[in-house]
């Protein structure tokens, strides 16, 4: 074999290595970006999931559950206070003690030293709500995120920083609750309607799972 002849095949061999390489990077970075979205899917998943059950089970929200054991850990508890431990604005704890007032779960009174402050407070079915409700997902995952090591939970946190820049999402006003649609929306209660549906979503359900053609895709 001349060495033209040689370096020729070698050239080939080369060729056909860097094509193999090229094809394999691509088909590894196409599984990276599939189970990226898998993920990212889960998590929205979960959360809708999760919320439909505790709409079936106890007929409120997240944001609402979070707003009871919020006055329950508290006490009476002004509604500038209230809105500060559940990281929302005023406007909406106020929404949302509107509708677990006329549920009867909570009730509002203004301060006898000063009657510009209005303190909310739990009923007794409020209490007794409390009690046999599932835990929110958010609290779920806050356990086990703070039993994860520092640079894990660093990880974690510039991990979904990126994502959400990815997305051109950073910008977005969003509340530290896991929790889908408005966070001051009503619930229908399942006993009066058989449906775990929030007040907006009402007639527009659908049925069938993600492989269907209708409902949550």
């Amino acid at each position: 074999m001349s060495s033209t002849t040689s370096h020729a095949t070698n050239a080939e061999r080369m060729s056909r290595f860097a094509r193999g390489l090229e094809n394999l990077t691509r088909t590894n970075f196409v599984e990276d970006i599939e189970e990226v979205l898998v993920s990212l899917r889960r998590v929205m998943r979960a959360t809708g999931l999760h919320s439909k059950y505790l709409a079936r089970t106890t007929g409120l929200t997240t944001p609402q559950i979070l707003v009871l054991q919020a006055i329950r850990d508290s006490g009476p508890v002004t509604i500038g206070t209230l809105a500060d431990k559940v990281s929302l604005s005023q406007a909406t704890v106020t929404s949302i003690l509107d509708r677990l007032e006329k549920r009867e779960l909570v009730f509002r009174e203004r301060s006898d030293q000063d009657k510009r402050k209005v303190f909310a407070n739990l009923t007794e079915t409020g209490q007794e709500t409390l009690k046999n409700a599932p835990m929110p997902l958010q609290e779920q995952f806050a356990r086990q995120f703070l039993e994860l090591e520092e640079w894990e939970r660093s990880m974690i946190v510039s991990a979904l920083q990126r994502v959400a820049h990815m997305m051109d999402a950073q910008e977005i006003d969003a509340s530290p609750v896991l929790d889908i649609g408005v966070l001051d929306s009503a619930v229908v209660p399942a006993e009066s309607t058989g449906h775990d549906l929030s007040a907006n979503d009402a007639g527009r359900s659908g049925s069938g799972d993600e492989t269907g053609n209708q409902g949550e895709i």
